[in-house]
C-alpha cells in the first residue's frame, strides 16, 4: 500500500477560548491509504500542541516513517499488524489514529459496507454530538448557543476554568437562559480548576442543570476527590492517559 499525507489549515470562524489557551485555527493532516486494488482509505491526524503538547512537525515525521513501513508490508497484511508495525516506527497516538481510521475506511470501501457495520452487528443510526461554546463573555456565549440550537443541536459543551468562578457562572447561566430548559449542558474545564474551585463551581452551577462536568481537575486523585464531593456526574478526558486511570473510580 501507499500512504500519502496532505496538510490542511482550517481557520475558525471565531476564536475558541479554553483554560489551555485560545485557538484561532486547526492544522490537520489527511492520510490517504491506497492499495494495489485501487481501494482508498482516508484518515485524519489532528494534533493540538497547546492542548496535548504534540507538534505538527512530530506528526509529520511519524507519518513519513509510517509511509516507509506501509510500503514494505504485504498488500493483504491485517490492519492490526499494520498498526503494530507503524507503532514500532513511531509510537505517536495522534499519528497512529490517522492510519487506524484510514485502514477502517479502506476496509469499509472494499466490502461495500459502512465502517459501523464492520464494528458491530447493530450499528446506531446516528451519533449525537454537542456544540462547543468557548469561554467567552456571557453575551457571546448566548449568541453561540442560540445559533447551535437553530442548527439542531440539543446539547452544548461550555468551556470553563477561565476568568474565575464568577465569570464561569455568568457564562453558564447565560447559556441556560439562551438555550432553554431542554438543552443539555456539559461543562469542560480541561483541568483548569483546583479541587476546591471545582467543588465550589459545580455546587453553584448545579441549579442551572448540568448533564456532566468534564475534567474539572486533572489527575486521578483530584478527580476522585471532586467526584466524591458533588452530585453532578464527572467525566474524564486528559486524565485517561494516566496509568491506572480507567476503573480508578475517578469519573462516572
Amino acid at each position: 500500500m501507499e500512504l500519502r499525507v496532505e496538510s490542511l489549515r482550517v481557520p475558525l470562524r471565531l476564536p475558541l477560548r479554553a483554560s489551555w489557551g485560545v485557538l484561532q485555527e486547526r492544522v490537520l493532516f489527511i492520510v490517504t491509504l491506497t492499495g494495489e486494488d485501487g481501494a482508498v482509505g482516508l484518515g485524519e491526524a489532528a494534533p493540538l500542541e497547546p492542548y496535548d503538547g504534540v507538534s505538527a512537525g512530530s506528526v509529520v515525521a511519524a507519518l513519513d516513517a509510517y509511509a516507509d513501513v506501509v510500503r514494505a508490508l504485504p498488500e493483504q497484511a491485517p490492519g492490526n499488524l499494520v498498526l503494530d508495525a507503524c507503532r514500532r516506527a513511531a509510537d505517536l497516538p495522534q499519528a497512529l489514529a490517522a492510519v487506524d481510521m484510514a485502514l477502517w475506511d479502506r476496509a469499509g470501501r472494499r466490502s461495500g459496507r459502512p465502517v459501523a457495520s464492520l464494528l458491530t452487528d447493530r450499528p446506531a443510526d446516528a451519533v449525537p454530538v454537542n456544540a462547543t461554546i468557548g469561554a467567552t463573555e456571557p453575551g457571546g456565549a448566548a449568541v453561540a448557543v442560540r445559533r447551535a440550537v437553530e442548527a439542531g443541536f440539543t446539547c452544548v459543551k461550555v468551556k470553563v476554568g477561565v476568568g474565575g468562578i464568577d465569570a464561569d457562572v455568568d457564562r453558564v447561566v447565560a447559556v441556560r437562559a439562551a438555550g432553554g430548559r431542554d438543552l443539555a449542558i456539559r461543562l469542560d474545564a480541561n483541568g483548569g480548576w483546583t479541587v476546591p474551585e471545582a467543588i465550589s463551581a459545580i455546587e453553584r452551577l448545579s441549579a442551572v442543570g448540568l448533564e456532566l462536568v468534564e475534567e474539572p481537575v486533572h489527575g486521578i486523585a483530584a478527580l476522585r476527590e471532586v467526584r466524591e464531593a458533588v452530585a453532578t456526574r464527572v467525566a474524564m478526558d486528559e486524565t485517561a492517559g494516566e496509568v491506572g486511570a480507567i476503573g480508578a473510580g475517578a469519573a462516572d
